[in-house]
């Protein structure tokens, strides 16, 4: 690996201090010591992933949080996910050197669009589910090559929010051959529209090992509106769903978690407090940000792992600390 530049370093060092500062209404909060990372059996892949995933889509595309990558491993993160160069640009590029180093200890996830035009309601026709399974293919085949790589752990179909393309035998093949010429070990989804629609339909078909869900606190995060899905039930009420899809062995992954908590600047709404309503007493009075709250409620609410973009050490510490202390406030 290349030599790190001495101001990277710095931010190392400080980060893996002993004594790590959370901001809470003001006051800092001290955690003596750093709590070592949780893990979850993720579906039917039997993968331990951590419960905190490292998603490197955005934070790679532009490179800078390279530098997060060996203090994300040395915290016990053993999952990363990644996305396409049509979406994600060159974020596969700037993971492949970390990942040739240290293939053996990690499980690594990607994703691409079908790149069809169709709204959820549509049904889709043979013809265009053969033309999507096809660029979804190639697209894989590209996600293989920037990686460096002739075979991915999990490979997902991205933004995939019709239920009558999902449910295509075309798109399965399309799978199913991949993984027959050792291309990718296991078949996933990942959506932040239509989402209970999808994952109902993900669950009727008993292809897919693993969903990647927008969901929060409050429940469903549609990423197209950049809010809460309109009318959406609460994470309480969505339990019973989720705990049908893990039972038919998918793994469930959590992202967009925290968005809508998030400045104005970052595609949020600015108001750290929204979810605050939704939480016990004890839980409120924990020293944990508004953010890491956000996490570890999701975390023991249904979801197995959660999926975080994090772009700097401040996030990627506090995110640590929310995926490895979930479980203590929810007895």
């Amino acid at each position: 690996m290349e030599k790190k530049d001495s101001h990277t370093s710095i931010n190392r060092r400080e980060f893996i201090k002993l004594l790590t500062v959370s901001a809470v209404g003001g006051k800092a909060i001290l955690f003596q010591e750093k709590p070592p990372m949780t893990y979850r059996k993720l579906g039917r892949t039997g993968f331990m992933s951590s419960r905190l995933v490292f998603g490197g889509g955005a934070a790679l595309a532009g490179g800078k949080a390279v530098r997060l990558l060996d203090r994300a491993l040395e915290a016990g993160i053993n999952h990363f996910d990644l996305g396409s160069n049509v979406y994600y640009r060159g974020a596969e590029r700037s993971f492949a050197p970390f990942l040739k180093i240290n293939r053996r200890k990690i499980w690594v996830a990607s994703k691409a669009p079908l790149m069809i035009r169709v709204k959820p309601e549509d049904t889709i026709t043979v013809e265009q589910a053969k033309s999507a399974a096809a660029s979804w293919t190639k697209l894989m085949d590209a996600s293989l090559k920037d990686l460096g790589i002739d075979y991915i752990d999990l490979y997902y179909l991205m933004a995939a929010d019709n239920p009558s393309l999902i449910s295509s035998e075309e798109i399965n093949n399309a799978f199913l051959t991949a993984k027959k010429a050792g291309k990718v070990g296991y078949f996933g989804l990942s959506t932040h529209k239509n989402a209970h629609k999808v994952l109902e339909t993900a669950i009727k078909t008993g292809w897919y090992d693993v969903a990647m869900l927008g969901i929060t606190p409050a429940g469903w995060y549609d990423w197209e509106a950049r809010d809460l899905l309109s009318g959406t039930p609460v994470l309480k009420e969505l339990e019973a769903l989720l705990k049908k899809a893990r039972t038919a062995g998918i793994g469930l992954v959590g992202m967009k978690t925290v968005r809508h908590l998030a400045p104005k600047s970052a595609m949020g709404k600015a108001d750290p407090s929204a979810f605050d309503k939704y939480y016990h007493k004890n839980f409120m009075s924990s020293p944990l940000t508004p953010f890491q709250r956000a996490y570890a409620y999701v975390l023991e609410h249904g979801l197995d792992v959660v999926n975080a973009d994090m772009q700097n050490f401040k996030h990627l510490e506090e995110n640590i600390i929310a995926a490895a202390t979930s479980h203590k406030y929810f007895a």
